[in-house]
């Protein structure tokens, strides 16, 4: 243990490492860049330690098994020094091969990663970030949540199909219109059931969203209605349901087409009164709630084909509004993604700027079947991989195209050779010069290759 404190030096940080080697070296340099250093060997003691040395930051080892080399250790005890110590920020310690688990581990949490054999100027330029944000933090006794795309503004972007969408809510957002909002999986429609609440007359109380299809058959009544105490076994007190929680606000049923058919006279019945009554109980409490409903699903086609109560349907949808899917709203892709880029550079400490052309012709020619999500998703990866200031083709999807070796399509199989820049070129919307880019080549070559299979 290594314990210097002088009056230039700031900041303590617990080195976590079963490698004797690498624990000597971070004795040797650490204590040149900061007032207080401790190396342990395992989490077996890692407790202990931070309770009593108090660390700004935790430099934290992947793997301490020499026969298992998943990396979940790592991922487990970031979570863990997390949830005892929000305050404290961890750089994961990893080798090269780890790099995806390491991204991983900075979706749970974790300030940035540092790959074996380290660079210590990099080394020293993360630990220093972390350490500030860490003192900054327990100065202000703040714990700071990741941004989300539950925490997001809703963009309208410029398509015509999100104008029309925003004229729409420009009308009944102020009202207690019941609205259906359908559109597909990561389109938003979450977040634009919040901008609703947030524009009406009850954006004083609450909105209350409910994942309608994660209920399960036994507990839905219980969910939505309350209980009382004694009402069912483990019932031990009284359960105030979301109807309830909702009252003078705003009621999100989300996934509201996965309710089983049996279960949607009772909601029915609770939307039509606007009253309900605890499981257990006889006294009917009114509820003034704003009803919106969101659904995946054709309910149509539902009602159609008897799984969807026809009454129920008409009761959800005074005004249905349809989210359009991203790849109908190809203006969008790229200020979209330049938002992300923005919030995930901020979070993660990344010097970006922009994205090149490459990046952009990739974006706006993507299936995005995953939608805002997929998208949200894949600028978080692109922007902890970047190297440089800007993002770019090869940030956007380093993989599968990228090869192991070299990043390029050479030394596979005609086969395989052909595929690669099918799927590339496919990716790119034909774009040359961005699907070169994507398969590490140049374009005189790619144009050769294009030539000789045909392409």
């Amino acid at each position: 243990m290594i314990d210097l404190t002088m009056a230039s030096k700031v900041g303590k940080i617990l080195v976590v490492d079963d490698n004797p080697g690498i624990r000597r070296a971070l004795e040797i340099l650490l204590p040149m860049h900061f007032a207080e250093v401790r190396t342990i060997p395992s989490p077996a003691t890692l407790v202990s330690s931070l309770e009593q040395f108090r660390p700004d930051v935790v430099l934290l080892d992947m793997n301490f098994n020499t026969s298992i080399n998943t990396g979940n250790e790592g991922l487990y005890w970031a979570g863990e020094i997390k949830k005892i110590v929000p305050e404290v920020e961890v750089v994961l310690f990893t080798a090269y091969a780890d790099i995806q688990l390491a991204v991983e581990g900075m979706k749970r949490g974790a300030f940035d990663f540092i790959v074996k054999p380290w660079d210590n100027d990099k080394l020293i330029e993360v630990l220093t970030a972390a350490r500030d944000k860490a003192r900054k933090a327990m100065k202000r006794d703040a714990r700071h949540a990741s941004p989300t795309a539950a925490d997001s503004p809703m963009f309208w972007g410029t398509s015509p199909e999100m104008n029309a969408v925003r004229k729409t809510l420009d009308k009944i957002a102020p009202t207690d219109a019941t609205v259906l909002i359908t559109g597909e999986n990561g389109t938003g429609k979450d977040v634009l059931a919040r901008e609703i609440h947030a524009r009406s007359l009850r954006n004083k109380k609450p909105m209350v969203a409910v994942d309608a299809g994660a209920i399960t058959e036994t507990l839905f009544e219980s969910e939505l209605f309350g209980h009382v105490k004694g009402a069912f076994t483990d019932a031990h007190t009284d359960h105030v349901g979301k109807f309830e929680q909702a009252d003078g606000g705003t009621l999100f049923l989300d996934e509201i087409g996965n309710i089983p058919l049996h279960l949607q006279a009772k909601l029915l019945r609770a939307i039509q009164n606007r009253s309900i009554v605890r499981v257990g109980g006889n006294e009917a409490m009114p509820v003034n709630i704003r009803l919106i409903c969101a659904t995946n699903m054709d309910l149509e086609q539902l009602v159609r084909e008897g799984r969807f109560r026809e009454d129920l349907y008409y009761r959800i949808n005074t005004v249905h509004i349809a989210l359009p899917p991203l790849r109908e709203r190809k203006e969008d892709i790229v200020p979209l993604a330049q938002l992300f880029m923005d919030r995930f550079a901020e979070k993660y400490h990344r010097p970006l700027t922009g994205m090149d052309d490459s990046a952009k012709v990739m974006l706006e020619n993507g299936r995005w079947n995953g939608n805002i999500r997929e998208l949200q998703n894949c600028i978080e990866k692109a922007v902890i991989l970047s190297d440089g200031n800007e993002l770019t083709a090869k940030d956007i999807y380093p993989e599968p195209i990228a090869r192991p070796a070299g990043n390029t399509v050479k030394a596979v199989s005609d086969t395989e050779e052909k595929r690669l820049i099918q799927e590339a070129m496919d990716r790119t919307g034909g774009n040359i010069s961005a699907a070169a880019k994507m398969l590490g080549v140049s374009r005189p070559t790619l144009y050769a290759k294009l030539k000789k299979y045909g392409l």
